[in-house]
């Protein structure tokens, strides 16, 4: 097991990794609007995704892996009625690939953030 750290996106803000490697497999933990630096990016829900997008993509890189082996992912929205929204970046951001996902209403996030998202990607190793 290795934990990854990376500058370009958030500190953990409890006693938790950004993400874990283990064997071929890699589960970041969930990511919501924080700039690499710790601020707080509230604003609309655009906004928001953007920026938990790009510090998932910024761990995914620090890893080694690309969005292309991302396998599952797990949306935790405060207000599923930016569903469809939420949805035009998400598609943006994987382009053609698609990880089976999970999308869940919650009652509250930290920080009060809108959205949180995890991802599990698997890296292929040699096989032959």
């Amino acid at each position: 097991m290795k934990q990854i750290s990376t500058t370009s996106a958030p500190a953990a803000i409890g006693p938790y990794a950004q993400a874990v490697a283990v064997g071929p497999f890699l589960y970041t933990s969930g990511q919501i609007p924080l700039s690499p630096d710790g601020t707080f990016m509230q604003g609309d829900i655009a906004t928001e995704t953007k920026q938990v997008l790009e510090n998932l993509d910024a761990i995914l890189k620090e890893a080694g892996y690309g969005r292309n082996e991302v396998v599952k992912t797990t949306i935790f929205m405060t207000n599923l009625a930016h569903f469809a929204e939420v949805n035009e970046f998400y598609a943006e951001f994987f382009g053609d690939h698609r990880p089976a996902r999970s999308t869940v209403q919650v009652a509250a996030l930290p920080r009060g953030a809108q959205i949180e998202i995890e991802v599990m990607a698997y890296h292929a190793v040699n096989e032959n």
